[in-house]
């Protein structure tokens, strides 16, 4: 299988980095090459899973939209492309034919039929298998969805062609699938008069699918003066409403980018902007039903853009189409009748505002509105931190069954606190936007208002530990392994937690017991310029202090590589954050709810230490212990602090 290069919103671009090599086996949507023009860095994902074959592009060489990247061998069955000038048809494969007398004068032929429905024209080259809506032994009918698609710019729905039982299912949740490929099979009674098949032998039949368009160009009118009024373009159905508005009055934006989101019952689309310009005007507002050529938004352009194929000639080409296919015709007629949904929007416009500025689809995005979601507040689990629809239900699911302190914590921290006042009159000010990762930490780090903390401070002697540390360096540096003082601290930590397992544990939701962990999973905060992730360190009690070294090394450079998976982050029951050689003598780091403490480090200074008779010169290293009141008492805190330091003191105590 091929995967070449998807529309980048350029006419061409450089291969910057390719993130793959042959024999990598890759999962959908992970990243392949990194393309970069002159406005845009981008990087490629793969539309299959498989193993890598062969690469067919080097760095620096320059690509356009639909040249081959690279080839993977696929357990998927390769399927021959069909050209979009090309009616999509059903297959119909008939079984048995057997002639039943009616009331009329013309004897009527009941047949049994396997009909192969297939992927219709969806406006895209690919799309992924969202979900599956029918199983093996389903009776559906005509117009029933079957199967849900996705690429990156709508979701859709895609309908059954005819009426009966499913008999087989022919992709998988996550498959690739283009215009022709067999969805499922079903097999169907159906009843004609013997006049209509006298004349040639029942070989075949078709059946015409019906066309959601999903990525159509919306139609633009240029008038005189520059202006540019977008409107809106054929969606597939009469009738669609408008469930997002992604731009505002003032905003400038570029050809193709999505201004708003129009929904039917089968599909959710973005519709793009065809000129580049600044935005004058929006003529629609949220859940405003709209139909082909309503005006959406008027955008003044620098110079007047040709106008594009005129509503009337759309027209005249849909209807050549239906008459020249009256079974598609039919079908469609019957499937525009769009209804307004039955839930209604539980999102304030403000909160609407607030998730378009997400990275998430068509399809997590109207799942949100539907029960009320924040997606901020969501953690991301897909490629590039998009919001999955699986990340939506957790999160739900989190909130239906946290305790109530809890589901109250997950509330942003602004919705407490009033608003900013107007500083217009002491010079005013200009908002700077926080980093992505700023913005999702926010949520997380209110759920510390909650949590009853206290820190307990300490002072461990590392002089001998950090003379050791400087005889292995050279050796270990030759290695390429950098070992720092965190690999002793982690692996002290984590002989530390074993014996009191109540520091890596967990209050339970109903705040009469405490979870507690069979394994140690250890973050570490790094710091990266878009601000503190935790990347985690896996079992730490279970390997040499070289294992430690190395793996702090790589989790590092991810982190700053920006290459953490979201599996990197998850799992952790005690954290480690250091402020290295930042400076500061001590600090209180904030427990990770749902962790109950969290160790601080501040730079060792060397200070004299009365040893009895005078002041000998000693490497101090201060420690911060926060924790959660409700769990750790402050004697066990203090006591746990006081072991720590006697094992970094002389760390081949852990080894007897």
């Amino acid at each position: 299988m091929q995967i070449t290069t998807p529309d980048i919103g350029v006419d061409k671009a450089t291969v910057a980095e390719i993130l793959v090599k042959v024999g990598d086996t890759i999962v959908v949507d992970e990243s392949i090459v990194l393309l970069e023009s002159d406005k845009a860095s981008v990087e490629v994902p793969s539309t299959s899973a498989g193993v890598v074959k062969s690469i067919l592009v080097k760095e620096g060489d320059e690509v356009s939209e639909g040249q081959v990247l690279i080839e993977i061998e696929s357990g998927a069955a390769e399927v021959a492309s069909i050209t979009q000038s090309e009616p999509v048809q059903a297959e119909v494969k008939v079984e048995s034919a057997s002639v039943v007398p009616t009331q009329s004068a013309e004897p009527v032929l009941t047949s049994a039929q396997v009909v192969d429905v297939k992927v219709p024209d969806i406006g895209v080259e690919k799309a992924l298998v969202g979900e599956i809506l029918v199983k093996v032994g389903d009776e559906i009918s005509i117009d029933d969805s079957v199967v849900v698609v996705e690429s990156d710019k709508a979701t859709v729905e895609i309908p059954s062609t005819v009426a009966g039982t499913v008999a087989s299912i022919e992709i998988q949740e996550g498959d690739s699938v283009k215009e022709g490929v067999v969805i499922i099979t079903v097999k169907t009674t159906a009843s004609m008069p013997t006049a209509n098949v006298a004349t040639a032998p029942i070989a075949s039949t078709s059946v015409t699918a019906p066309v959601p368009t999903v990525a159509a160009v919306a139609a633009s009118v240029v008038t005189q003066s520059g202006s540019v009024e977008i409107t809106v373009p054929d969606l597939g159905v009469e009738k669609a409403t408008i469930s997002e508005i992604l731009i505002s009055v003032g905003d400038r934006v570029e050809k193709d980018q999505s201004l708003c989101v129009a929904e039917s019952d089968k599909a959710s689309v973005e519709v793009p902007s065809t000129v580049a310009g600044v935005v004058k005007a929006i003529h629609v507002e949220l859940n405003q039903s709209v139909s082909q050529g309503t005006a959406l938004v008027t955008i003044e352009t620098e110079a007047q853009s040709a106008p594009v194929q005129s509503q009337a000639s759309v027209q005249k080409t849909v209807v050549a189409q239906a008459e020249a296919q009256p079974v598609a015709k039919a079908v469609v007629e019957k499937s525009v009748a769009v209804t307004t949904p039955a839930n209604a929007d539980k999102l304030t416009k403000a909160q609407q505002l607030e998730n378009a500025k997400v990275y998430a689809g068509p399809a997590v995005r109207k799942l949100a509105r539907e029960l009320g979601v924040v997606l901020s507040n969501v953690q991301a689990s897909g490629v590039h931190e998009r919001v999955m629809k699986d990340d939506v239900f957790a999160y739900v699911k989190t909130r239906l069954t946290a305790p109530p302190a809890a589901a109250t914590a997950t509330a942003p921290i602004v919705s407490g606190l009033p608003a900013l006042p107007d500083f217009s009159a002491f010079g005013g000010g200009d908002v700077k936007t926080m980093t992505r990762l700023q913005q999702v930490s926010v949520p997380q780090l209110s759920l510390n208002n909650f949590i009853p903390q206290v820190t307990q401070f300490d002072l461990a002697d590392i002089t001998e530990l950090e003379a050791w540390r400087g005889e292995l360096k050279a050796g270990f540096k030759q290695q390429g392994v950098s070992l720092t003082i965190l690999a002793f601290i982690a692996k002290a930590l984590a002989f530390l937690l074993k014996e009191e397992p109540y520091f890596a544990g967990h209050l339970a939701d109903d705040q009469k017991g405490v979870l507690l962990r069979n394994e140690i999973h250890m973050g570490i905060a790094v710091a990266t310029p878009d601000g503190l992730t935790v990347p985690v360190l896996r079992n730490p009690d279970q390997k040499s202090i070289k294992q430690i070294a190395i793996e702090l090394g790589e989790l590092s450079k991810k982190a700053r590589d920006k290459k953490l998976s979201p599996k990197d982050l998850q799992g952790a029951n005690f954290t480690i954050t250091s402020l290295g050689s930042i400076g500061g003598t001590a600090f209180t780091p904030l427990v990770n709810w749902p962790q109950v403490a969290i160790l601080g480090i501040s730079p060792a200074t060397m200070q004299p230490v009365w040893n009895g008779q005078d002041f000998d010169p000693r490497l101090m290293l201060p420690l911060s212990l926060s924790y959660d009141h409700r769990v750790i008492n402050g004697a066990d805190a203090a006591r746990f602090t006081n072991k720590l330091t006697k094992i970094l003191a002389d760390i081949r105590t852990i080894l007897l």
